[in-house]
């Protein structure tokens, strides 16, 4: 199993992007379909001891996933792709059960979006300057159209396009505010908790790696610069500690790192013939969680579930305090968990679906027995 650093990421999210899906032309970005009612979903035995009231809160989508809550835990941010066009926009929903609100232009590849600790303002990464959008667009609609008319079933793969940047914008999606226009892919960008910075991810060097800078777009400075890919960073709660994803060890195989904001003590958290990314802090407790799933099988079928880790912070960094507590076994892919605001809930990215595409769950959390430590994926 090899990828290469533009393709690290169609591993991952291939487990719940891979079915292809048939559009309408009179159907646009603004115009998502009206989300059905909450779904109340079932948890496994082992699942039950972390969650409880698990529930679907997205639908109406085609897709959607990579959900961040307001600071308030009110609202979700999240990107979707709607019915009509082939790429994901981002949106924002209340949680009280209102229908979800456009933020993105409506054109061109979105993701990664986040909300500005004073819950005033967002940010997320677009290419809807990209000169050549048009003919970007036409040919994944021919695409698409194609693989509905054969029925194949096309493998995702997220593109590292180089027309994305990072931008600002009020909690409408208006007061756009160009952060970053190096050439090359600027995206999985997340605030600090005083909101004083960003740290994302760029391929501006000719690798993706992580870089900070204030939260206006000014004082740059690169934080990794390691053969392969870094991606996916957030800044710690305590405001010294970012946590990535790398493959710096084996292509195509992603370990968690932590360093410092000083860019000192890198340190991998795992070390596992697996793909582990999507790393999240919890807000008050020391713990770090994220998806893994065992490849140290060519034969069987990888199952990406949510892992949790609690750490020690010393002086010469972020230490594993323990193993690995695996928190989801379902038969689908459970990916990109992000906590609350209180650390009371937890909501992920699943296909856990009647569908089978990929929607946004949300549980409340109970954090494990300082005895629960089942084996983590070797």
């Amino acid at each position: 199993m090899r990828f290469s650093n533009r393709q690290t990421l169609a591993l991952i999210v291939a487990v719940v992007a891979s079915v292809p899906y048939q559009f309408s032309a009179a159907e646009d970005a603004a115009s998502p379909r009206t989300p059905s009612a909450v779904v109340t979903a079932e948890l496994s035995p082992l699942e039950s001891r972390y969650l409880r009231n698990l529930r679907q809160v997205t639908s109406g989508m085609v897709k959607a996933g990579e959900g961040y809550f307001s600071p308030d835990g009110q609202t979700i941010i999240y990107q979707a792709v709607p019915s009509g066009y082939p790429f994901y926009q981002i949106y924002s929903q209340p949680l009280s059960g209102s229908e979800p609100v456009l933020l993105s232009t409506g054109r061109g590849r979105t993701t990664c979006s986040f909300f500005h600790p004073t819950g005033q303002s967002i940010l997320f990464a677009s290419s809807h300057l990209d000169p050549q959008l048009d003919m970007t667009e036409e040919k994944e609609r021919k695409q698409q159209a194609e693989d509905a008319r054969t029925g194949v079933r096309r493998r995702y793969q997220w593109d590292f396009d180089p027309q994305m940047d990072i931008f600002a914008a009020d909690l409408r999606g208006k007061n756009l505010r160009r952060l970053t226009d190096a050439r090359g892919y600027d995206a999985e960008g997340a605030y600090s908790a005083d909101g004083k910075q960003i740290a994302f991810c760029s391929d501006r060097d000719g690798d993706p790696d992580i870089y900070l800078m204030d939260a206006d777009g000014s004082n740059l400075r690169q934080l990794t610069n390691q053969p392969g890919y870094d991606g996916g960073p957030f800044i710690s709660p305590n405001g010294k500690w970012v946590v990535y994803r790398s493959d710096r060890k084996k292509e195509g195989f992603l370990q968690i790192h932590v360093i410092g904001l000083n860019g000192q003590h890198d340190r991998a958290l795992t070390d596992n013939v697996g793909v582990n990314w999507a790393p999240f802090w919890h807000p008050t407790k020391p713990y770090i969680i994220w998806t893994g799933a065992d490849h140290s099988n060519e034969k069987a079928r990888p199952n990406y579930d949510l892992w949790l880790l609690k750490y020690e912070e010393r002086e010469d960094g972020i230490h594993p305090d323990g193993a690995p507590v695996r928190i989801t076994d379902h038969a689908s892919a459970d990916v990109l968990p992000v906590f609350s605001p209180d650390g009371k809930r937890l909501m992920w990215t699943s296909n856990r679906t009647a569908d089978r595409q990929s929607q946004l769950f949300i549980a409340d959390f109970e954090l494990p027995a300082e005895t629960a430590a089942p084996h983590a994926p070797r």
